[in-house]
């Protein structure tokens, strides 16, 4: 799945929570309220559309701090 595809996911899940999406990649995740459980959504969205399950490795969770961390983080799941 194309990075802009996550990308565009991740805003649907903001959008959702009544929040958007920072067009800035370094946006860190805690400033713009993305929370664990927005991750949770972003991941089942992710993995319907891919009709695959995701691998994922909790401290690989805990670097993630930004918006470009999270879409690194799904490329490199789909590419593993």
């Amino acid at each position: 799945m194309a990075r802009d595809r996550v990308r565009e996911l991740m805003g649907e899940v903001m959008t959702a929570q009544g929040r958007s999406l920072p067009a800035d990649d370094s946006a860190e995740l805690r400033t713009i309220g993305f929370r664990s459980l927005d991750f949770s959504e972003l991941a089942l969205r992710v993995e319907d559309e891919l009709d695959d399950e995701l691998n994922f490795d909790a401290p690989g969770l805990r670097r993630i701090a930004t918006i470009g961390d999270v879409l690194d983080f799904i490329e490199q799941l789909q590419s593993a």
